[in-house]
């Protein structure tokens, strides 16, 4: 009996592993699907003979979408579960991406860049429920770490493999091939993925929406992302423009380089969610866990400050990985203070507000971003990418109550 026992713990321990693995895999083939328009940007705004700020109109459409999809997929992974919904998400945003090889005008983009990112938001909604299901609170932040680090990697891959597409099949095919990772992905999610029993009861529950936006800790959440969730994006959609407008790199250049401050980089999340583990297994509480792990990360991010004033481009992208690393830092644990708010039956709309509240900032920051490089420079962006993180933190702790946070801890 007791070998039994020990057999089905074993399984339950590698199942849920595995099922990260997954969410990781998605998350790498979600950012090389968002990337591949910023890769392409100095070839597509030629061919579209799009200014900066047609450009900025492109990336706000996404953003737009991913504001609007929000509490719609938030609801369809509490409601339904994360089979289904991841499967239909992953589909749906799989297809926007295909049609993109199809566009023939910058606003047939942006609109397909819109209903991808409308299925695209479900990867993290989903993404959070199922990984709040099968981790206790002392794994929870790393796996989430881990889980997010699937951003930082496709950043990583985008580069090269759209460049190697784009220059080998034309810029065309390289929308394409992203789309089928997608669908076959779902194929496999569908065939492996099983929610916990315990879970699924607790995740169906009702709790309103109403009753959720009357807590603090929502707009906390929210207020949060709001501020942060812009500062990676800029990294992602502006960077190889940047590089080669203000750095005069080649196309080939960009895909050689630009995925350098995404590698050194992504260990931010990882390393996040241990420290965050480390200090729970140290008595830490949630509250306290947070601010430590929040504020010492938004410090790092500051280091966005420095680009604009760095001649080298090689120490230029060394700065922006440190600022990168600190940011992923953050982010792992600014999802995790979602699971110390709100439980299980809330987790899916909670993400999905504050995916809504960083849709609207990532909507208005391309647009400002787009005025701003087209005005005046670079500098001033950089500028508010470096103190965005810090007053995100500094929101989340204004308005999140001690008490909900440590209400984890019991957990």
């Amino acid at each position: 009996m007791k070998a039994a026992q020990e057999v089905r713990a074993k399984s339950a321990v590698s199942r849920r592993w595995v099922v990260l693995a997954l969410l990781c895999s998605i998350t790498v083939v979600n950012f090389i699907d968002r990337q591949t328009v910023a890769v392409l940007a100095p070839v597509i705004k030629q061919a579209f003979h799009l200014s900066n700020g047609a450009y900025g109109r492109i990336v706000a459409a996404f953003q737009f979408g991913m504001m609007s999809g929000e509490l719609p997929m938030g609801w369809l992974m509490d409601r339904i579960g994360c089979r289904l919904g991841l499967f239909a998400a992953v589909f749906w945003w799989s297809a926007a991406t295909g049609t993109q090889a199809f566009v023939r005008s910058g606003t047939q983009l942006g609109g397909t860049f819109f209903w991808m990112g409308s299925g695209e938001c479900g990867n993290y909604s989903g993404g959070m429920k199922t990984l709040f299901q099968m981790f206790a609170p002392s794994e929870r932040t790393l796996a989430i770490g881990i889980f997010n680090s699937g951003s930082v990697v496709g950043s990583v891959l985008a580069p090269p493999f759209i460049v190697f597409l784009a220059e080998r099949f034309g810029f065309r095919a390289a929308f394409l091939v992203p789309a089928l990772l997608g669908v076959l992905w779902a194929l496999v999610w569908w065939a492996v993925y099983r929610a916990p029993a315990a879970a699924s009861a607790a995740g169906h529950q009702s709790i309103p929406l109403r009753a959720i936006l009357k807590q603090s800790s929502a707009w906390a959440v929210m207020l949060c992302r709001f501020f942060v969730g812009p500062v990676i994006q800029f990294y992602w959609y502006w960077l190889p423009s940047y590089l080669f407008s203000a750095k005069h790199l080649s196309l080939s250049r960009i895909g050689a380089m630009s995925w350098i401050p995404f590698f050194l980089g992504s260990g931010g999340g990882i390393a996040g969610g241990w420290a965050a583990g480390w200090l729970h297994k140290r008595g830490v509480t949630p509250y306290n866990l947070r601010r430590i792990t929040m504020y010492s990360s938004s410090a790092l991010c500051l280091a966005s400050c420095i680009v604009p004033f760095v001649a080298s481009t090689g120490v230029s992208l060394l700065v922006m990985s440190v600022a990168i690393f600190g940011h992923n830092f953050l982010s792992a644990n600014m999802y995790g203070a979602i699971t110390d708010l709100f439980p299980e039956a809330a987790v899916g709309r909670a993400t999905g507000l504050t995916g809504v509240a960083g849709g609207l900032s990532g909507l208005l920051f391309p647009l400002l971003t787009g005025v701003l490089v087209d005005r005046i420079s670079y500098t001033p962006v950089f500028l508010l990418a470096a103190a965005m993180p810090l007053m995100g933190t500094i929101a989340l702790f204004l308005l999140g109550k001690c008490e909900k946070f440590n209400k984890a801890a019991a957990a």
